[in-house]
């Protein structure tokens, strides 16, 4: 009935006494049988579904009685008024005094109109685009979702489709990167996947051409020194200060390519791959200058008239009839140069340096031997040499301390300086780990590791096996 219900009949009761439901229902049945006529008649009504189910509801306090009654009607509205005045005519529920009074009667039709109005208002401004797409924007949309589309996986990580057969790749820090550079039709990267570099990654970086394609920040930085580690790199190319790779246009990722140095050429400060004290990813000041407005100089130089020559298929020609732009992990040439200059240049350049480092070695004679520079070399003085004990190391891998293995907890948690990394000849339990974690340690070399409970996710852990 009630979904076939026109109106809806609200009425409020009171009684001076404590009454209940099939009290009103019975008092609203007899006190109205008779008084409208047969066609009227609310038992007719009922039996032919014309008039719903009574609803009534019903509550004591105090030795009086209040309670609402609902009818629903199928009536025309003449006849539903009707019906609803007959209803105020009720004197007595039960064997107590009472009175009936309308309260209102809804078009139920009316409260559907309006959901019907709130509905539609929703519906065409959620479901009904009104941005038109140009034809070029289409044909951008289009071709853009095939070259995403392209992004594979090498055993395991995201890599471009042409990882797989082509001389040279180029090893960036994630998918997103990977992503970034289908979009611009370079199709030869492959991503590590954080700052651990994988097995699968170090192993193809000894087989192919490889270009390290960072981000300029201390992830980036990590990354490339461990590369140089395992992998065998023969190109370096970082974005711009302050950006991502993933962040970068066209333009600036060709550019990016273009600028790639030799991995001996190329050389780290703290303009290029720095972090921030506050723990941000923009470059540090140099000197503790505070003047970020300053703009600061790349160290890897500028090649505006370097050409980058890459394999075929590196990146996709595009149909607007742009010409294509040829980037990969290949070899550098320099325009309008005749060659005799160029190695006459690098000539001069090594004499030069052999000069230097033979000065520097005549004044370091007499001056005892260099410490482990690298975190591999501090691994095997430590651990390997069996020294039972522990160093604590800066970011550039300078000794800040050094304390018996069994002192590792202390030496830590006592340190002045915040160490980057501890390397320490014994097996790494839940306890060092945790106040590593606390004061800030990225990374832990040990000669095993123990049980855990957790581990951190800030401390990369290390054992000398692995290294």
């Amino acid at each position: 009935m009630d979904d076939t219900a026109k109106y809806l009949i609200h009425a409020d009761i009171t009684a001076d006494g404590v009454v209940e439901r099939s009290d009103v229902v019975g008092a609203i049945f007899g006190q109205t049988e008779g008084l409208l006529g047969d066609d009227l008649d609310l038992r007719d009504l009922q039996q032919s579904s014309k008039v719903g189910r009574i609803d009534v509801r019903v509550e004591s306090e105090h030795g009086q009685s209040f309670g609402t009654v609902t009818i629903a009607s199928s009536l025309d509205k003449v006849e539903t008024a009707i019906l609803a005045a007959s209803l105020e005519t009720i004197e007595r529920v039960g064997p107590c005094r009472a009175s009936v009074s309308i309260a209102n009667v809804e078009d139920v039709r009316t409260a559907k109109r309006r959901e019907v109005v709130d509905r539609a208002k929703e519906l065409l401004s959620s479901s009904f685009d009104d941005d038109v797409m140009t034809s070029q924007e289409i044909l951008a949309e289009v071709r853009q979702s095939i070259r995403v589309e392209d992004i594979t996986e090498y055993e395991g990580f995201p890599a471009g489709p042409n990882v797989t057969n082509t001389d040279a790749i180029i090893v960036v820090e994630g998918r997103a990167d990977v992503l970034t550079l289908l979009r611009y039709g370079v199709k030869n990267a492959i991503a590590v996947e954080g700052t651990n570099v994988p097995d699968v990654v170090a192993n193809l970086t000894q087989e192919r051409t490889t270009t390290a394609f960072l981000d300029a920040d201390r992830g980036g930085d990590l990354i490339l020194k461990e590369l140089e580690q395992v992998g065998d790199i023969d190109y370096v190319a970082v974005a711009p200060s302050g950006k991502s790779v993933e962040d970068l246009s066209r333009d600036e990722v060709m550019s990016a390519l273009r600028k790639k140095r030799p991995l001996d050429r190329f050389e780290r400060d703290d303009t290029q791959f720095a972090a921030a004290t506050d723990g941000s990813t923009l470059p540090a000041p140099e000197n503790g200058d505070t003047d970020t407005d300053r703009p600061i100089e790349p160290s890897i130089g500028t090649a505006s008239d370097a050409e980058v020559e890459t394999g075929a298929d590196a990146i996709d020609s595009s149909d607007d009839g742009v010409a294509e732009e040829q980037v990969d992990a290949g070899t550098i040439e320099v325009e309008n140069a005749p060659v005799e200059n160029i190695e006459s240049a690098a000539s001069e350049d090594c004499s030069a340096a052999v000069e230097d480092e033979s000065e520097q070695s005549d004044d370091e004679t007499d001056t005892p031997e260099r410490e482990p520079q690298t975190l591999r070399s501090h691994a095997q003085a430590v651990i390997d040499g069996e020294s039972e004990t522990a160093r604590l190391l800066d970011d550039e891998f300078s000794i800040l301390a050094e304390a018996p293995a069994n002192e590792t907890f202390d030496a830590i948690e006592n340190a002045e300086s915040v160490p980057h990394a501890v390397v320490f000849d014994g097996t790494l339990s839940q306890r060092i780990l945790d106040v590593s974690a606390q004061r800030g340690v990225e990374q832990i070399v040990a000669r095993d590791e123990g049980e855990f409970v957790k581990k951190p996710t800030t401390v990369r852990i290390l054992t000398a096996n692995r290294l």
